[in-house]
C-alpha cells in the first residue's frame, strides 16, 4: 500500500473512535466485575460496535 493511504485523516479518526469506545467499555466492565465482557472487548475489534452494544444493553445497572 501507498504510505499516503495510511496517513489519511480518516484512519486517525477511526483509531481514535475505536480506542475511546474500547477504553470506556473496558473500564465499565472492570468496575462491574464482568470479566467475560472485559476479555471480549479486549480481544474483539469491530471499530467500537461491540463496545457500544455493551455500554447500551449489557452493563449492570448502577442500582
Amino acid at each position: 500500500m501507498d504510505q499516503s493511504f495510511f496517513s489519511s485523516p480518516i484512519w486517525w479518526f477511526l483509531l481514535a473512535w475505536a480506542l475511546a469506545w474500547k477504553g470506556f467499555a473496558m473500564w465499565r466492565a472492570a468496575r462491574n466485575n464482568q470479566i467475560a465482557w472485559f476479555i471480549a472487548v479486549l480481544v474483539v475489534n469491530l471499530f467500537g460496535l461491540l463496545e457500544i452494544l455493551y455500554l447500551l444493553f449489557f452493563q449492570k445497572d448502577k442500582n
